[in-house]
C-alpha cells in the first residue's frame, strides 16, 4: 500500500480477505455499509474533530466512536462502533445490524 492511499483497511476474518473500510476525505472518515434487515445501503461520513471522540482513558486508542443509524426502509437499528490511533487507523471495529460495503459495492446500481 502506498504512502499516499488514504484508506484504512481491515481483515475480514469471515471471508478471508482485506476490504476497504474508512475512506479518508478531507476532515471526515467515511464509511459504507448496507442494513442486514432491508439492504438500504448507507455512507457515514464521521467529521474528525466532531463525530470522533478523544479517548482519554486507553493509552492505545485515540479517537473512539459508537453511533447508531436507522434508515427510512426499516426501524432497524444499526450500530457503529469503532476506536483509531492517533493516525486515525482502526484498532477495533464492531458494526451491528449492517454489513460493510465497498465505495465501489456502495456505488453500483442493484
Amino acid at each position: 500500500m502506498g504512502i499516499f492511499k488514504k484508506i484504512f483497511r481491515i481483515t475480514d476474518h469471515e471471508n478471508k480477505k482485506e476490504s476497504q473500510v474508512f475512506y479518508s476525505e478531507g476532515n471526515s472518515l467515511v464509511v459504507y455499509f448496507r442494513c442486514k434487515k432491508c439492504g438500504e445501503k448507507f455512507a457515514a461520513s464521521l467529521r474528525k474533530g466532531y463525530d470522533l471522540i478523544t479517548n482519554y482513558d486507553d493509552s492505545q486508542a485515540s479517537y473512539f466512536i459508537d453511533k447508531e443509524f436507522i434508515g427510512s426502509k426499516c426501524f432497524e437499528k444499526i450500530n457503529l462502533s469503532a476506536e483509531f490511533d492517533e493516525r486515525y487507523k482502526i484498532i477495533k471495529l464492531n458494526l451491528t445490524g449492517a454489513d460493510i460495503l465497498t465505495r465501489q459495492e456502495y456505488e453500483k446500481d442493484d
